[in-house]
């Protein structure tokens, strides 16, 4: 199953160009190492509108997700390792996104095709989010994340006027329902998994 953050085959063409000031997050930036420091951590999926049958299809039938992003700057490259509950069951994934400074934008391979996700820093350091496929009136859409699964009022704001600045309407909105995540018992699994690989590691330095 398709990726919340990058369920729609992008061009790279400019994002259209909006007039009201609120709307200039959409305008895309270079990638920074900044900002992927930024991006760095743990994140929930949110909410977001995918205009894309496919993959509207696919994001009404995630529950709840959270993943982590461990950017590597001099390589260009994340690592994402995704916790999503679907279909009553925790599915984890890890997998490598690629970095396009110039452009703005990320990307992963899925079944021989790559999916870009321009980057969208919010004002709010606690969220991000994603647009896809911008100029393209049926299949935009546009996802926001969080670094804790309850948002405020305000956070949710300004999601709600990017949607507004891309012509996307809040009755499209998919929220997600943190209270259906069944995928906490394995985080903690792997968690505890690192710590004892980190610790072996020390030790073996040590020794040598």
């Amino acid at each position: 199953m398709a990726l919340p953050w990058a369920l729609a085959v992008l061009s790279l063409l400019p994002l259209l160009d909006a007039q009201d000031p609120a709307c200039a997050i959409l305008k895309p930036a270079p990638v920074t190492n900044a900002m992927l420091e930024r991006l760095s951590g743990k994140w929930f999926y949110i909410a977001a509108v995918f205009r894309h049958p496919e993959y509207n299809q696919s994001a009404r039938q995630i529950q709840a997700t959270f993943f982590y992003f461990t950017p590597n700057i001099t390589e260009d490259v994340i690592l994402l390792r995704e916790y999503q509950t679907t279909g009553g069951q925790c599915v984890y994934n890890s997998s490598y996104l690629q970095v396009q400074r110039e452009n703005g934008t990320l990307s992963r391979y899925e079944w021989g095709t790559e999916h870009f996700a321009y980057v969208l820093l919010t004002k709010d350091p606690k969220t991000f989010m994603f647009s896809y496929y911008p100029e393209d009136e049926l299949n935009r859409g546009l996802s926001f994340y969080a670094d804790k699964q309850e948002v405020t009022e305000e956070q949710l704001r300004e999601f709600h006027e990017a949607l507004k600045c891309m012509g996307l309407r809040e009755t499209e909105i998919l929220y997600t329902d943190g209270k259906k995540d069944l995928c906490g018992p394995l985080e903690k699994q792997h968690e505890e998994e690192r710590k004892k690989e980190n610790k072996g590691s020390q030790v073996d330095t040590e020794l040598g």
